[in-house]
């Protein structure tokens, strides 16, 4: 697909075949009413399908297709493999052996400049098989992407529709932001067409900060908003302005550098 936080082609990697997650997010996109036919990743057939996708993509077949053919030339090489699908992919029994398989597939391909990017809500991150699988990744232009998308408990659960409590995200990005540096992603919606206000807004920034004084390292912060149809119908997008509101609070009231990413459609 070409992503607009990626700025061009990412390959998406589905660890969660069994729409397994531990967010019930109200923005999510994936039909979780029907029972899925696959529930385990197969490494075997993992490995042949990104092989040939990483192979189109390179060979510039991809670009025949209609859905590709007036791509910008610059946008064309893989910017990055993504793990990300329809579920949460560290809640993979073999988060691992699944990084493993993708850095040995970059590194044959040559793809030396492309990051694998793991999109996450960060409640996993120091289970044991999933520290090891970071560590990989810092090995081979890994990126932690974590999803960060309240400043309360009470907003947390009413738009993640969690299962550990907001405390425990934080924790989990401090511990990984401590050894290497993240991103933090963060969508903002309007619920029953009301956007979230700025006590909440401020919260938020202070999570943030929260995260730096505690040691934690944090590349940027992406604020976007609802790009496609969600799950739920009284989620819709923030108007470009509002996206740009957050902006501007994270840019004053922070260190840190925020990236807008508007709705479309």
């Amino acid at each position: 697909m070409i992503s607009r936080r990626s700025g061009g082609l990412s390959i998406g990697v589905n660890l969660n075949p069994d729409t397994a997650c531990n967010f019930d997010c109200v923005y999510c996109q994936v039909d979780r009413s029907m029972s899925p036919r696959v529930r385990k990743v197969d490494l075997d057939r993992l490995g042949e399908e990104l092989s040939q996708m990483i192979a189109i993509a390179q060979s510039g077949t991809l670009f025949t297709d209609p859905a590709f053919a007036d791509l910008p030339a610059d946008l064309r090489p893989v910017r990055d493999i993504a793990f990300s699908g329809d579920g949460e992919p560290t809640t993979c029994k073999r988060f691992r052996k699944c990084v493993e398989l993708v850095a040995k597939l970059k590194r044959d391909a040559g793809l030396g400049e492309t990051k694998i990017v793991l999109i996450t809500d960060a409640c996993y991150l120091t289970r044991p098989d999933v520290v090891a699988g970071l560590a990989i990744m810092d090995e081979n232009n890994g990126k932690i992407w974590a999803k960060l998308d309240a400043g309360t408990e009470a907003y947390y659960q009413k738009v993640n529709r969690p299962n550990y409590p907001l405390k425990h995200v934080i924790e989990n990005i401090i511990s990984a932001a401590r050894a290497r540096p993240v991103v933090i992603q963060s969508l903002f919606m309007r619920l029953d067409g009301q956007p979230p206000d700025d006590p909440e807004l401020a919260a938020y920034v202070d999570r943030l900060n929260q995260i730096v004084q505690a040691g934690g390292r944090i590349d940027y912060v992406q604020v976007y908003t609802v790009a496609r149809r969600p799950a739920e119908d009284y989620v819709t997008p923030l108007a470009d302005h509002e996206v740009d509101h957050i902006v501007q609070l994270v840019r004053e009231g922070t260190s840190l550098r925020p990236e807008a990413f508007y709705g479309v459609g």
